[in-house]
């Protein structure tokens, strides 16, 4: 019995331990005040802002919102290239810096248009709406966190989700 009740105290200490630290994200960045203005203070117009979200295996572009939109209102995509490559049509396996990813978490001014239809990712088994990319600006290559200050991203798995 003692055995047990000195396991259930040390699972008990590790599990608030842990949950101590999620509240701290790993993607930096401005204050939410910070943010907040920024936004507000975004010029208007038909382009959108797009946000690179990159995640192992997966086919999905990042997140867009239309100009003075916050991030929690932003959709996943997936970028149909006709008419224009993405930032990082590059190959998977090419050196550092210049490799298909290489620009996660970059913050971009994006034109283009939603073409109504919806396109399979199968590696994160989502339907998603399709985006005609015609033509983007990087804007900002360290914007920091996504959706909250407490974002956490890894690379190996979807973790950021609008909330």
């Amino acid at each position: 019995m003692r055995l047990l009740t000195r396991g259930l105290t040390i699972l008990g200490t590790g599990l608030l331990c842990h949950c101590g630290s999620m509240g701290t994200g790993n993607m930096g960045g401005p204050t939410l005040e910070e943010r907040q203005m920024a936004i507000a203070s975004e010029p208007a117009g038909s382009h959108f802002y797009g946000r690179r979200y990159h995640v192992e295996k997966t086919r999905f572009w990042g997140y867009l919102r239309r100009p003075r939109e916050a991030w929690n209102k932003s959709r996943l995509v997936i970028f149909r290239e006709d008419q224009k490559r993405a930032p990082d049509r590059l190959p998977e396996n090419g050196p550092p810096g210049q490799r298909y990813g290489f620009d996660q978490n970059y913050e971009y001014r994006i034109e283009g248009y939603f073409t109504g239809r919806e396109a399979y990712d199968p590696n994160s088994n989502q339907f998603l709406p399709e985006f005609m990319l015609t033509g983007y600006e990087a804007v900002n290559r360290k914007p920091g966190w996504l959706f909250r200050p407490d974002d956490n991203y890894d690379p190996h798995r979807i973790t950021l989700y609008p909330r």
